[in-house]
């Protein structure tokens, strides 16, 4: 990605510039978390709540992170790209080994890497399908150990969807790379957040928004039954915003295209974040 602005360890670079030692930790053994932090019209979203999130993924983690210095260097990031719309991806893993080995060294330094893209932010009806959710046991932290969402994500494009829609014991979680909201009986529900759910941050922002707005939202454990009964379902992230289902393959939901409650909740949350 040619003059992608970029930082690693503090330097700012371009990204085809930067080089990431094969012994790096996020490179072994994925032992690395990661925030995608969005702007929209050169205003950041939920900051705060990125970098509140990416410190408690350090923690769980025992990483000794400087969060105020990385704070610090995402906004320079975003501000060296002069974009209007677009998203940082910011990785801070273990550090790098002398060998690769499971056990690392109690004086290792973190590795911190970043950069920043263009980003239109348009929403598109989504082509679902549903899967079993294979991942780790800790989804609450945001780790670039996704191999489980790889899988998943790679054979729905296979079948001609753009994500899934995972389950663990006949329970929704959430999308490969998203959260799930659906209607049920007039009702928003979205599961509720265990250690198998990211506590996404436009989940969070959503679900804010829309009670402010009167909007009633149920958080809970639902069946892929509850599902598959739904009117409407959308997925919501950083990158996505809200995004409306079309179809879930292999299934007999019959969706309601713009359904009262996604168009309310979206325009809400259109107004408040990208207006």
């Amino acid at each position: 990605m040619e003059n992608t602005h970029a930082v690693h360890n503090g330097i700012f670079n371009y990204l085809d510039e930067i080089k990431i030692s094969p012994l790096s930790r996020a490179y072994t053994f994925s032992d690395s978390v990661y925030e995608v932090i969005p702007f929209y019209n050169f205003n950041i979203i939920a900051f705060d709540e990125h970098i509140t999130r990416l410190d408690k993924s350090c923690n769980s983690l025992s990483f000794k992170a400087d969060i105020e210095k990385i704070a610090m260097e995402i906004k320079q990031l975003i501000k060296k790209s002069n974009l209007k719309n677009g998203y940082v991806y910011y990785q801070i893993s273990r550090g790098i080994d002398p060998i690769r080995s499971h056990m690392f060294d109690a004086n290792i330094q973190i590795e911190t890497f970043g950069y920043v893209v263009e980003h239109a932010f348009k929403s598109k009806t989504l082509k679902v399908m549903l899967c079993e959710d294979l991942r780790w046991q800790r989804c609450d932290i945001k780790s670039t150990s996704l191999l489980g969402n790889v899988m998943s994500m790679n054979h729905a494009k296979d079948k001609g969807c753009e994500e899934v829609i995972m389950h663990k014991n006949n329970f929704i979680t959430e999308g490969g790379a998203s959260n799930i909201f659906f209607v049920k009986d007039n009702l928003v529900m979205t599961p509720a957040l265990t250690n198998n759910i990211l506590p996404g941050i436009t989940r969070e922002l959503l679900i804010k928004a829309i009670k402010n707005e009167g909007i009633d939202v149920q958080e809970g454990k639902y069946t892929l039954e509850d599902l598959i009964d739904s009117e409407s379902i959308w997925l919501t992230s950083s990158t996505k915003g809200l995004a409306e289902v079309g179809e879930v393959i292999n299934t007999k939901t019959k969706l309601i295209q713009g359904h009262e409650l996604f168009k309310k909740c979206k325009d809400v949350f259109t107004k408040k974040f990208f207006s």
